[in-house]
């Protein structure tokens, strides 16, 4: 299968769901390319990107995973397909 590049935004309302987040990030590390956490203290959230190269499949099963997660929202921006 093809792979694609994707950038997974993140946004934590429950900071008490980080370290599940992790955990699952932790899975997909082979095909993560870059991750960037902001905590926004002012409105106690976190915001984090993921920037990821893998099959579409994979990339929507870590995004479905995460948003599953109670107080976290996840929207996946892909590559144009070649």
């Amino acid at each position: 299968m093809e792979k694609r590049v994707a950038l997974i935004g993140i946004i934590v309302e429950n900071l008490d769901s980080t370290p599940q987040i992790n955990d699952i990030l932790h899975e997909y590390a082979k095909d993560i390319i870059a991750r960037l956490g902001v905590p926004y203290r002012e409105r106690d959230v976190c915001i984090i990107s993921i920037v990821i190269d893998a099959p579409q499949d994979k990339i929507s099963a870590l995004s479905g995973r995460l948003g599953r997660i109670d107080g976290v929202s996840v929207k996946a921006m892909y590559t144009k397909e070649k």
